[in-house]
């Protein structure tokens, strides 16, 4: 009985290693403002849920139980599980590399905002967008996709096979270039009008160079990108969640 409670320990401490390693940096979960004792007990909640489903997988990748075989699982599980919670970062650093262009487009980067969803303060409108997205992932219920894709990475990637990089690598580059496309075409419509705004300005100044239009077109410029984004935000967002969640269900 002391062995197979060790085992078993073992066992589900393997799983921790993927589960806790994703959520480290999955969206969401990895917030600074979520206090790091609740991410470490929703980590261990959530193993010990999934533990009765994993739990014959990973007693076959540390047969013996002993040290010297459980550390380069271990390793490998980190990898694993920091990789995938990578993979969904990489959504979400796209929207707000995307989010500063649009607040530089329409010319509301200037003024910072308290950090929010980072750490480090960004414009409001980074830190709205953001903050936004991150609150549909669990209103729409996908941090539950998030749970489930994590069940269903131990039939894609076993714990026995370790962790590939050549696959991991090609993973992250696919989703990096996923991620970005779908970020730049949910903000496209701010870029568009970056470009004719600023082309019509151009224009102004080239015909009248003695009036300082830039200065003067600064609030119609704000006004307009404002008024574009009321109409905008919702699409704007629904279509990254909507994106997200397919990548969730596919990826």
């Amino acid at each position: 009985m002391i062995e197979l409670g060790s085992a078993a320990v073992l066992s589900t401490f393997v799983l921790f290693c993927r589960i806790g390693g994703c959520l480290m940096l999955m969206p969401g979960f990895s917030s600074p403002r979520v206090p790091v004792n609740v991410r470490l007990f929703i980590a261990i909640g959530v193993t010990l849920a999934l533990a009765p489903l994993l739990l014959p997988e990973a007693s076959r990748a540390v047969p013996d139980g002993s040290f010297v075989s459980l550390v380069p699982v271990m390793i490998s599980e980190l990898v694993i599980g920091t990789m995938i919670g990578l993979l969904g970062r990489l959504f979400f650093l796209a929207l707000q590399t995307l989010a500063t262009a649009v607040a530089m487009s329409i010319g509301f980067s200037n003024v910072f905002g308290a950090p929010v969803e980072d750490t480090e303060p960004s414009a409001p409108l980074v830190s709205l967008v953001t903050l936004t997205a991150t609150v549909l992932v669990f209103l729409t219920d996908q941090h539950w996709q998030i749970f489930s894709g994590l069940a269903a990475s131990y039939e894609a990637l076993p714990i026995s096979a370790g962790f590939g990089v050549r696959f991991g690598l090609s993973q992250v580059a696919d989703s990096l270039t996923e991620a970005f496309f779908l970020a730049l075409r949910v903000s496209s419509p701010f870029i568009v009008y970056s470009v004719i705004v600023n082309l019509a300005i151009g224009l102004a100044n080239k015909l009248t160079p003695q009036i300082p239009v830039y200065f003067i077109s600064l609030p119609f410029v704000i006004a307009g990108g404002l008024f574009l984004l009321y109409f905008a935000v919702k699409e704007f967002v629904g279509l990254f969640i909507l994106g997200f969640g397919s990548f969730l269900a596919t990826g």
